[in-house]
């Protein structure tokens, strides 16, 4: 509009030197020198001073619109967001396990918006306490925006702050807002917050995404707060840690038996119970449906509840259709739950979909770079397609933000074996060993690798294995890959043929690529596991 506007004022200013408005009419401007000197005008500067101001203030304001005036935020600028830890301004330490889970459960709830990468809780949480301004977070991440909460109180109601800062350009802040809210009404506060971060970041909501945050959901608020207590053992699969879980999550149905999320996460305590061993497998199958099946009944459009379905389906039933709709379920309803994603690259990359599989882990390593399950899980993707010196690169990444993680460090060793990096191999794989084996016993693998070298350690390795496995339960599959590695296939072969009858976890991983059993890829008992299993037979 304003380039009309100058371009007119420029014609205005030709037209009035070559033509005058007279009482006869528009005529053209004849030379001074030919106009009688009683009918000249007094003074012709006061229309100059007038048209040449126009101009002036005509080119002002374009000048002024293009480089003076605060760049606008348009639809599509901010793509990415990462939610900040909450901040404890309550005065009570007591309640961090409390702020830290309305943090995840805010991450979780905007994750919901198809239009905006939210960054995962672990990446997020790296980041707590440390002395940095808003632009280096967002540049850590690679974010557009950074959302800043402060928690003020916490009771019965509960007093929140928030700040939308943009990080597109310079640091801008893009809204502000204070709520007080009955503890009950958490969940409907997550959701007007998600749709508030939409509106200021111009996402357009879906008419699904609409459905669900325009959802209202009381909850009691003890319940509440010990679904918050579980949720602080879930990451970790010791015995210990799923007994509390279990015990809150009890606590919380007995409070509010109808909130989806405690069903779901039951069914959780239930599935990490199953894979270390701890209950009898059918009885562990039947609790995990039970609590699922009721988590769907309560909320079909409960995300976590999928995303459970589709690991009970994939590594318990062995259902690859059904965990394959469990997860794209679980992704159509929270494009940036994470753990749906990593663990569906794992699926496919047991159905040897591997351009696929590449994809998904690539995407979920984007939305939680600093993470190390998440890594190290993308790691045996890589590795599955004997890209083993990215595999290395990012199981290294994982030890190096945990140095303690235990699934990193085997995929560290694998990756090194592969590149034939033995002697290191040997320190991670040494740390793997302890958890099966006493401090004395690690020491004598040292000597006898030291002494006579890498087969002569794999095979004391295995028949310790095998001593171990006469006391307790060793998994078949354990058993299976030491057998494997000392070249001892028929024994391999008993082994799997026995994980095959228990069911066990990891067997869906049988013939993935270099994760895989490769040198029985031909053996006919093999194939005919792989047939029983409805799974997809070798390349080669």
């Amino acid at each position: 509009m304003l380039w009309l506007l100058i371009l007119g004022a420029f014609i205005n200013i030709i037209v009035a030197w070559i033509y005058d408005i007279t009482p006869g009419g528009v005529q053209r401007t004849k030379p001074l020198e030919e106009v009688p000197e009683e009918k000249r005008a007094s003074d012709s500067r006061g229309w100059k001073a007038a048209t040449y101001i126009s101009l002036v203030v005509i080119v002002a304001l374009i000048v002024l619109n293009i480089v003076g005036s605060p760049k606008q935020l348009r639809a599509g600028d901010i793509q990415s967001l990462v939610i900040l830890p909450f901040d404890n301004f309550t005065g009570d330490d007591q309640l961090e396990y409390f702020v830290s889970g309305m943090h995840a459960s805010l991450i979780g709830d905007m994750g919901q918006l198809g239009g905006l990468q939210v960054k995962s809780r672990t990446s997020s949480n790296a980041f707590k306490e440390m002395d940095m301004t808003i632009p280096e977070f967002a540049t850590e991440l690679g974010v557009d925006a950074v959302l800043e909460t402060a928690v003020m109180c916490l009771g019965d109601s509960i007093c929140i702050q928030f700040r939308l800062v943009s990080t597109t350009g310079e640091e801008e802040q893009l809204w502000v807002a204070d709520y007080r809210e009955e503890k009950s009404q958490i969940l409907n506060l997550y959701n007007l917050i998600t749709k508030q971060i939409a509106k200021e970041v111009m996402v357009e909501l879906s008419s699904d995404e609409k459905r669900r945050l325009d959802k209202m959901q009381t909850v009691d608020k003890d319940a509440y707060d010990a679904f918050l207590r579980s949720y602080e053992y879930w990451g970790d699969l010791s015995k210990q840690s799923l007994d509390k879980a279990y015990e809150y999550l009890s606590l919380a149905i007995k409070k509010d038996p109808d909130w989806a999320a405690l069903y779901a996460g039951m069914a959780q305590v239930w599935v990490g119970r199953l894979q270390t061993g701890k209950v009898e497998t059918t009885l562990g199958r039947q609790l995990v449906h039970e609590n699922i099946n009721k988590a769907f009944e309560l909320d079909p459009d409960f995300a976590d509840a999928y995303f459970i379905k589709g690991i009970i389906s994939t590594w318990t039933d062995w259902d690859w259709e059904k965990g394959e709709k469990a997860f794209l379920k679980a992704l159509a309803i929270n494009p940036n739950n994470v753990m749906s994603r990593i663990y569906y690259a794992h699926l496919l990359m047991i159905l040897h979909r591997q351009d696929e599989a590449l994809i998904q882990g690539q995407l979920a390593v984007v939305l939680d770079p600093l993470n190390p399950l998440v890594l190290a899980l993308y790691s045996v993707v890589l590795r599955s397609e004997g890209l083993h010196q990215k595999a290395y690169l990012y199981a290294e990444k994982a030890i190096t933000i945990n140095p303690e993680h235990g699934f990193a460090t085997g995929q560290i060793k694998l990756a090194l074996n592969y590149l034939g990096e033995y002697e290191k191999a040997f320190e991670y794989r040494k740390k793997v060993l302890s958890k099966f084996f006493r401090e004395e016993l690690i020491q004598s693998f040292d000597l006898i690798y030291k002494e006579q070298g890498y087969r002569a350690t794999d095979k004391e390795i295995v028949r310790q294995f095998e001593i171990l496995a006469q006391e307790r339960y060793v998994s078949s599959n354990v058993l299976a890959r030491r057998h494997y590695m000392n070249r001892q296939y028929s024994k391999a072969l008993d082994d799997l043929e026995r994980g095959y009858e228990m069911h066990e976890s990891n067997m869906p991983y049988l013939a993935t690529g270099d994760n895989g059993y490769v040198e029985l890829y031909d053996s006919t008992r093999f194939i005919a596991i792989l047939r029983k299993m409805n799974l997809p037979l070798p390349k080669n």
